[in-house]
């Protein structure tokens, strides 16, 4: 059996260390997720830090937004490495769900992880 996928949350600033803080303390799961910043990088260097972040590991890569320098790191290294999904719009649903449900298909994992943000995503009181 394989290893379970290992989630690598890359944001602009410090959004990808509250998002993995936050699943750490409702969820208690310390070793799924990865937090990784752009904070002070180039483009290069982003991507250098996104590549050490998955090593060899199969690794679904949740990104802050659909766009930008942390989007390019994760599409690069997708297209580097064959056991690496990218989802846009990282979410804490979806990171709560992918603690629960990360054994499995890569790419089943990745669609689940997508519904589920997509789906927590709400007008209240309207």
């Amino acid at each position: 059996m394989s290893e379970p996928v290992t989630g690598v949350v890359v944001s602009h600033g410090t959004l990808s260390a509250a998002l993995v803080n936050a699943v750490t303390r409702i969820a208690g799961s310390t070793d799924a997720l990865v937090a990784v910043s752009n904070e002070g990088c180039s483009r290069s260097a982003l991507a250098q830090l996104v590549r050490d972040a998955v090593g060899d590991r199969r690794c679904l890569l949740f990104v802050d937004m659909p766009g930008g320098s942390c989007l390019q790191a994760a599409a690069m290294l997708q297209r580097e490495h064959p056991s690496v999904a990218v989802v846009a719009g990282v979410n804490l649903a979806m990171l709560l769900d992918f603690v629960a449900h990360r054994d499995g298909d890569l790419l089943d994992i990745a669609q689940r992880a997508a519904k589920v943000g997509t789906e927590a995503i709400r007008i209240v009181g309207a």
